[in-house]
């Protein structure tokens, strides 16, 4: 065990609550003491939920240890199924009642309720969250699906002129955005004429999840939650897993492509969705300011990948670092950070994220919130893409991360972030202009609304090589080479490209005019830097 002040996720119990809460119908019998109540405030508060989640504690306490607490447990399930009804119910141990060995699955089967009971084993000392919430709805679905097995296995029958039908696997309580993307998801299957079977676990019953067996195939949204149990599915079913997750504007249209085989669908009137907008700013001259930006991703392996393959392949960005702390998914991360040439981080030490950070002076870092605290303490731009998130994550708007719109929603919070970067850079670039002083008056006011101008502040660096140009030899220069042939070195030209474009030919007039006074053939990055001191004075 490590002590630490944050963590990416919490203990696996957490994952089961995550289930749980989405499902309707189910019930969760937690053997845990007093002070592990604590994760309701998670759904409440966070989330924004308007009650509580379906969880009944059996919050013993210190004095109870030397008594009976098996007893304890008996009594609070019991109590809870008289209480709730459910079609069902979980069973399980927090972190803390692990260490005395309750056996919460057995003390339940006991019981006799008239319900299906599943018990949970939840090694709270080895695994986390995602497992957690990825282990309990495996054994929900094996559970209540096992007697709808057919021996052998045997793919449903499609008969003639009838839809595809799916299933739709992953959302849950307290996902990053999960009931937005469920909705883009839903929406590009509704256009491509494909039947909804069953959304699990979110809003669905015990009941619904007996009829999985019944689609075609399945649609995994979030593989941290939903593969171990579509892969069951896929060997008892023979359900086919459409495995593309659509986050980005080309993995949007793969997924379009991959439900389209599967269900016999035509899938060209969705692949140019009108409503996906950034792929029309990629193309434009405006990005050109953020091509080759270095970023950081980190966040769940989903998420990473995801927006590692955006930043790449649809925004131009340069990915500088990719990380993880899906220990179950490491290796999807590693391969994917080998299409960059960089090596993944694997970890869930926010310090080492922290130091990662600091160490490749990215530009944009694209992360948690985690993430986001380390970014503003080194001044650089952030977005979140993925869990551990906060309450501002659930904003009152749509705003998914899946299908085209959620490339459009991507896209701002991406962008924006250095836009407002490139804003500031201008105002301060541009502070001492004529035109920018606080008491300018409106250009398109005219003269006569023109108000006395301050005393222009000293130019700095940035802005020396912008003063207009000169043909006289500057003070002190010896007289220009005519003719002279002027050659810019690699490494200058690349310094040079970081100078706003529209800027940037001036810029380059003035260095060359420098150059030429000075007898200098051959443009170095010390030459621009020099050209810089010498018009600031």
């Amino acid at each position: 065990m490590q002590l630490t002040l944050w963590t990416y996720e919490g203990p696996p119990h957490i994952g089961a609550m995550r289930i749980a809460t989405a499902m309707k119908g189910l019930h969760y019998v937690l053997h845990a003491p007093q002070g592990d109540t604590y994760a309701d405030l998670l759904f409440t508060m966070i989330e924004r939920r308007d009650a509580r989640p379906p969880v009944t504690y059996t919050t013993f306490q210190a004095r109870d240890l030397g008594g009976d607490t098996a007893e304890l447990f008996k009594s609070a399930a019991r109590s809870a199924y008289e209480r709730f009804q459910p079609q069902a119910m979980i069973v399980g141990a927090s972190c803390t009642a692990e260490l005395i060995q309750d056996d919460p699955g057995g003390l339940a089967a006991a019981l006799n309720l008239p319900c299906p009971v599943v018990p949970l084993e939840l090694p709270a000392y080895q695994r986390k969250e995602n497992w957690g919430a990825s282990e309990t709805f495996y054994q929900l679905v094996r559970a209540l699906c096992t007697p709808h097995v057919a021996v052998p296995a045997v793919p449903r029958e499609r008969a003639a002129g009838q839809k595809a039908r799916c299933n739709v696997l992953g959302p849950t309580a307290l996902g990053f955005r999960h009931k937005d993307d469920l909705r883009e998801v839903l929406e590009l299957l509704r256009r491509l004429d494909v039947e909804i079977n069953v959304v699990a676990p979110l809003d669905a019953t015990p009941h619904d999840l007996t009829r999985l067996g019944e689609a075609d195939f399945n649609v995994v949204m979030y593989p941290e939650v939903a593969m171990q149990a579509a892969q069951w599915l896929l060997r008892n079913f023979r359900q086919p897993v459409v495995k593309t997750v659509p986050i980005g504007v080309g993995a949007t249209r793969e997924f379009i492509k991959e439900v389209a085989a599967l269900s016999g669908a035509d899938p060209a009137p969705l692949l140019n969705d009108p409503r996906a907008r950034s792929p029309w700013y990629s193309k434009s001259v405006d990005s050109t300011y953020l091509t080759g930006k270095r970023v950081f991703i980190f966040g769940d392996a989903t998420h990473a990948i995801a927006a590692a393959r955006i930043a790449a392949k649809e925004l131009g960005f340069e990915v500088v670092g990719l990380g993880t702390y899906s220990r179950e998914f490491a290796r999807d991360v590693r391969d994917a950070a080998k299409l960059y040439g960089i090596e993944a981080l694997i970890t869930d030490d926010y310090l080492e994220v922290e130091d990662k950070v600091a160490e490749l002076h990215p530009e944009l870092v694209l992360g948690t919130q985690m993430e986001r605290h380390i970014a503003k303490r080194l001044g650089v731009p952030c977005a979140v893409i993925s869990a551990p998130m906060h309450v501002q994550d659930f904003p009152a708007r749509h705003a998914p991360q899946m299908g085209f719109e959620g490339a459009n929603v991507m896209f701002d919070a991406w962008v924006h972030p250095l836009m407002m970067g490139l804003e500031e850079h201008l105002l301060h670039m541009f502070r001492g202009d004529f035109e920018f002083h606080d008491g300018a008056a409106p250009s398109h006011l005219g003269s006569a609304a023109s108000r006395p101008e301050p005393a222009a502040a000293p130019l700095q660096a940035e802005v020396a090589l912008l003063e207009p140009e000169t043909t006289a030899p500057a003070a002190g220069l010896p007289t220009p080479l005519t003719g002279l042939p002027l050659a810019w070195t690699a490494d200058a030209e690349k310094e040079l490209k970081k100078i706003p474009f529209f800027v940037r030919g001036k810029a380059k007039r003035n260095t060359e005019a420098y150059a030429g006074q000075r007898g200098v053939s051959s443009i170095t990055v010390e030459t621009l830097y020099d050209a810089k001191a010498h018009f600031s004075r």
